[in-house]
């Protein structure tokens, strides 16, 4: 499991709570003056997850107003980006003259080193907040900074892949090790760099290293995509993203699976799914084989079987038995 610290504003007295979350949010991103409407009994919570020299904190919190002035700026800035993805609620920033108003499954950016004011609505507001560095986003100097005041769209493209990668790392990390930090965090910065450059509509400001392990994200998310598809191959792959069937096999040389082997290893896995749900007790053996890309029984029995050591038929029965 990933290292988390949670916090609870429960275990103070209802008095004492809001301080208690502004401090927490001071040492969370950087100091800043909170106001709310539910200062008498402020209820928050939050879950600060280490990825190194990154750091993600999902949190639900009632609504308040965040301000960052500029002598707050002067007596302390960690130089951060910090980016929010919004869940539940909405948001209204203003950075001098810009401003932008956030909804559900929208991005927005902030600079610990520009004044800013946020103010959120709704009952209550759930996001995911990222707090990257500003030295290590592999843009020119001053070229990220432009994206503070921009509406970054989560819904689609890079933020689609950045937004999914942080509500699934967020929902369980039970699976990762701590020894994952780092790279879980690497990823995360070259998902935000690729957003950065998107908004920026320059490609070219990003290096080599991030354009390649973004294309690569964003080819496993096409293949997650269609599974579906029989007609899903490496050749299939490459002309969807404009790259050769040799270049798709090069950025996959240091994962732990060649392209067809990912591709069959996650139709079996969400087909094995479908088999042992109950909701689909009574779908058709063949019908579930053909949903996740197999239009032909025996070749399905026969890689299921190798793969798990049983036949589909076998494998629901068993899971029937202990269910």
């Amino acid at each position: 499991m990933l290292n988390e610290v949670v916090f609870r504003s429960e275990t103070v007295a209802p008095a004492d709570r809001f301080d208690y979350w502004q401090e927490r949010m001071g040492k969370t991103h950087a100091p800043m003056h909170l106001s709310s409407d539910h200062a008498d009994d402020y209820r928050a919570t939050q879950r600060l997850i280490d990825l190194g020299s990154v750091s993600m904190w999902p949190a639900s919190y009632h609504p308040l107003t965040f301000l960052r002035t500029p002598r707050q700026i002067r007596q302390s800035d960690p130089e951060v980006f910090h980016l929010s993805l919004l869940l539940q609620g909405e948001g209204q920033a203003t950075w001098g003259k810009r401003e932008a108003h956030y909804l559900p499954h929208d991005l927005h950016c902030n600079d610990s080193s520009v004044p800013y004011e946020i103010h959120t609505g709704g009952e209550i507001i759930r996001s995911v907040g990222l707090e990257i560095p500003k030295a290590l986003v592999p843009l020119p100097r001053g070229r990220a900074g432009q994206v503070v005041g921009h509406r970054l769209n989560g819904r689609t493209g890079v933020g689609a892949l950045l937004g999914q990668f942080l509500t699934q790392l967020t929902a369980d990390t039970t699976a990762y090790r701590p020894s994952d930090a780092p790279r879980l965090g690497m990823v995360v910065t070259d998902l935000v760099a690729a957003l950065f450059a998107h908004v920026l509509e320059d490609e070219n400001c990003l290096t080599p290293e991030t354009r390649q392990r973004t294309l690569l994200l964003r080819i496993q998310d096409f293949i997650r995509q269609n599974l579906h598809d029989p007609e899903l191959t490496p050749a299939g792959i490459a002309a969807a993203h404009h790259i050769s069937v040799r270049y798709l096999h090069h950025l996959f040389r240091n994962e732990d699976s060649t392209v067809g082997a990912r591709i069959r290893h996650q139709r079996l896995e969400a087909a094995r799914l479908d088999l042992i749900d109950p909701a689909l007790r009574t779908t058709p053996i063949h019908a579930i084989a053909a949903r996740w890309g197999f239009p032909r029984a025996t070749d399905f029995s026969r890689a299921f079987r190798t793969a798990y050591g049983s036949t589909p038929r076998d494998h629901r029965k068993q899971a029937g038995r202990t269910s």
